[in-house]
């Protein structure tokens, strides 16, 4: 496995790769690695000949007060998983190489960003939409592939590809739990044991949303209420939001019907956490 710091060894590697008829796969990642991004990562040796992992605390994606500074950055541990995992190349390269000295230049999806997390951390998607074409420019994947967990962020870069005529397909792979259904994210080492006990509600609360449609609900206040009348039951934590939105669009439901998206962000001591499901009503 190669570890690439500069745009130029990326793009001689992949240059290699594609003169001998490989297909190239890129997982972008942020680091402190976890079973989530290995299902990616594996995902993308399965069907990829040559396999890149960006590894890169992106600072454009954090708001101010955030967690930018604090953010784990293992990186001899991400370095073993990639390893383990098959990858060809990991990119791992400092915010000078991707900035510069001065970044004027911005990529903006509109509409799609506004709700949900949009809300909360207005800067956020700017960061995420331009890093990502950045990747994109110097890696030149044939696929990239990105988490159900995220699933704003996912909506967000299928739709930012498709209006640029971007030359690459989007594969959003499944959300990985634990055991007792708790999404898998790097955040989660910020939590006490007992938050991270108290965190379950987070994904039965999701379940109650399913239960409710399937048994023939179509009034999305009243599947918010009941989600959130669990949800206020986890200690100390503060809801950002509880939405039943449209899958595609993004837009707010009051009768549920078609393909919805369920989705969730709560506070609970120093983590955000967010989750989802999609449910065909």
């Amino acid at each position: 496995m190669e570890l690439a710091r500069t745009i130029e060894a990326v793009r001689e590697s992949v240059k290699t790769a594609r003169r001998e008829g490989k297909q190239v796969g890129l997982v972008p990642t942020m680091g402190a690695l976890h079973v989530g991004h290995e299902a990616l990562i594996r995902r993308a040796v399965d069907e990829c000949g040559f396999v890149v992992v960006s590894i890169f605390v992106n600072p454009t994606q954090f708001g101010p007060g955030e967690d930018f500074e604090n953010y784990p950055r293992p990186i001899q541990a991400d370095l073993t998983i990639c390893r383990d995992a098959g990858v060809d190349l990991v990119f791992n390269p400092t915010p000078e190489v991707m900035y510069g000295q001065e970044n004027l230049t911005w990529v903006t999806v509109e509409k799609l960003t506004e709700p949900l997390c949009g809300r909360f951390r207005p800067v956020h998607f700017r960061g995420v939409t331009t890093v990502c074409t950045k990747l994109f420019n110097i890696v030149l994947p044939d696929v990239a592939y990105f988490g159900q967990k995220d699933a704003q962020q996912a909506i967000v870069i299928k739709r930012m590809v498709a209006d640029l005529k971007m030359p690459l397909r989007i594969v959003v792979c499944p959300t990985v739990r634990e055991p007792d259904g708790l999404a898998v994210s790097s955040r989660n080492q910020y939590l006490s044991p007992e938050q991270r006990r108290q965190a379950t509600k987070i994904y039965k609360a999701l379940q109650k949303s399913r239960e409710l449609v399937d048994a023939g609900q179509t009034d999305a206040r009243q599947v918010v209420a009941q989600m959130r009348s669990i949800l206020e039951q986890i200690p100390k934590a503060q809801i950002e939001y509880v939405s039943i939105v449209d899958a595609e669009t993004l837009d707010e439901l009051d009768t549920i019907a078609g393909r919805i998206l369920v989705a969730v962000a709560v506070k609970l001591g120093p983590a955000r956490l967010i989750d989802n499901i999609v449910i065909e009503a």
